[in-house]
């Protein structure tokens, strides 16, 4: 939709398609046709964060994971590991393995359904192609081998969370203190069962997307291609970790600025803001300021911070992968790439977690009452670093809650990132279809899961207006 006057032109993109959640994107352009701000604006608000105020702290993990129902998982476990934090335990380690585990087959098959289901349409048909065929059930129609590909990684990785947590989707398995049952040998081996194709295929699909990279190096320079800080957890080694490790900050050169930074210590590096224009916040790293300290989490700033991975065909991958510069990625179209060898990686691991001689221990739960008044987990979700952090009263009644979540993280870069296509790709004199996905297209670089990122901190900033038939303000409520 375009709104116009003798100065300026609004250009509206509502729905942002092929995305997880509801957003649309509105760009300004002046009378010279340049294109002058550009914003993301997240339509919808869930207010988690203060209903779970009076919970017991123990139902936190099971009512968080509602939050989404593509990255459950992810809230589950991070959720699991606050409440792990206020009970002050160690949890059996064979229970670190099984939550690693779960939380690998998560990855796997929310990287599967972004690249295959939400993305290669446009790897497909280009930014330009038939808008009717550019989706999923042209993908299957066009290119059958690829779209089957998609569904049997991600019927793998679901298929692992349904085994081990008895569902597909908000499993309960992961608790405080471990699990709430041991692996049994006939699902370890189901499980087992499925990882070889499933390697074959994300090396197959590997290869057809590096293969692609030459027809894409205008979108590969211009969608949310800039110098930017990257975020992620590492190990004391500085490989790549999605379950546990600490946060490493990473300048667009390649220094390391900040390393080994424990939960409890994120305060001391990031700090949110708010603006009125959407109910997703703006995290940045502190110590640099809001303006410096925009930063990237997700597959992308994962690669470029880790030293390694840790299995060997996605340490191949990744040698290869940052031999592409010697300096951090920049071009977040990269996100795609980086995410099959994520998968590759998530492949891997679980098979050698999974042959693990003490992986059908029963003893997968530690026991104990809450130690602790404040609580905070961890984890490396699909989309990047998420962080649960949980008050409680001396009761084990929640007083607080606060949600940093992957998409949030990555808000500011998207923002800069719709503005940087939209100069490149947008015209006014010749608007076409094609240009305004080459916008949309960085937002699915980046993945965003809307309604995990809708949590705003304390009262959310709401504004009703009762509008005419001619669209004049009649009243107006604003928190």
């Amino acid at each position: 939709m375009n709104e116009s006057n003798t100065t300026t032109t609004k250009i509206t993109i509502e729905p942002v398609t092929r995305i997880e959640g509801h957003a649309r994107i509105t760009l300004q352009m002046n009378e010279d046709s340049e294109v002058t701000q550009a914003f993301f604006h997240v339509t919808q608000f869930r207010g988690f964060e203060a209903f779970c105020v009076g919970r017991p702290f123990y139902e936190l993990p099971g009512i968080l994971s509602r939050t989404c129902g593509i990255c459950p998982v992810s809230h589950l476990i991070a959720g699991a590991k606050a409440c792990d934090d206020l009970l002050a335990v160690e949890i059996p380690p064979v229970a670190n393995r099984l939550r690693k585990v779960m939380h690998l087959a998560q990855i796997l098959q929310s990287h599967a359904l972004s690249y295959f289901f939400l993305s290669a349409p446009d790897l497909v048909f280009g930014m330009n192609g038939n808008v009717k065929q550019r989706n999923i059930c042209g993908l299957a129609e066009q290119t059958p081998e690829l779209a089957k590909r998609g569904i049997l990684l991600r019927k793998t990785g679901q298929g692992i969370i349904e085994l081990l947590g008895g569902r597909r989707i908000h499993p309960t398995w992961v608790v405080p203190g471990g699990v709430s049952a041991p692996l049994y040998t006939s699902a370890r081996d189901s499980i087992l069962a499925m990882l070889p194709q499933a390697r074959e295929e994300v090396l197959k699909t590997l290869n057809w997307h590096k293969g692609l990279m030459p027809k894409f190096n205008q979108e590969i320079q211009a969608l949310a291609n800039f110098s930017s800080l990257y975020a992620g957890l590492v190990n004391r080694k500085g490989y790549a970790r999605h379950y546990d490790g600490r946060i490493r900050f990473m300048d667009s050169n390649g220094n390391v600025i900040q390393d080994h930074v424990e939960a409890s210590q994120y305060p001391q590096f990031i700090e949110e803001t708010e603006q009125p224009w959407t109910y997703m916040k703006f995290p940045f790293y502190r110590p640099f300021g809001e303006e410096r300290g925009m930063y990237r989490v997700g597959p992308l700033a994962r690669l470029n911070i880790a030293d390694g991975l840790g299995t060997p065909l996605a340490d191949r991958e990744l040698q290869e992968f940052k031999a592409m510069s010697s300096e951090p990625i920049r071009a977040s179209f990269h996100y795609h790439w980086a995410r099959l060898i994520e998968m590759l990686y998530a492949i891997e691991k679980i098979e050698l977690l999974l042959n693990d001689e003490d992986i059908l221990s029963n003893h997968v739960r530690s026991i104990a009452a809450p130690n602790r008044l404040e609580g905070i987990g961890m984890v490396e979700a699909p989309r990047g670093l998420l962080i649960h952090h949980y008050r409680i009263d001396e009761n084990g009644l929640v007083t607080g809650v606060n949600l940093i979540v992957a998409t949030g993280h990555n808000n500011s870069a998207m923002n800069r990132g719709i503005l940087q296509a939209a100069r490149v790709f947008v015209r006014k004199e010749r608007m076409e279809e094609g240009m305004l996905n080459a916008v949309e297209a960085v937002i699915r670089c980046f993945d965003p899961c809307l309604s995990c990122a809708t949590h705003a901190f304390g009262r959310p900033r709401l504004q009703i207006q009762l509008l005419s038939a001619k669209g004049d303000v009649l009243h107006e409520l604003a928190s």
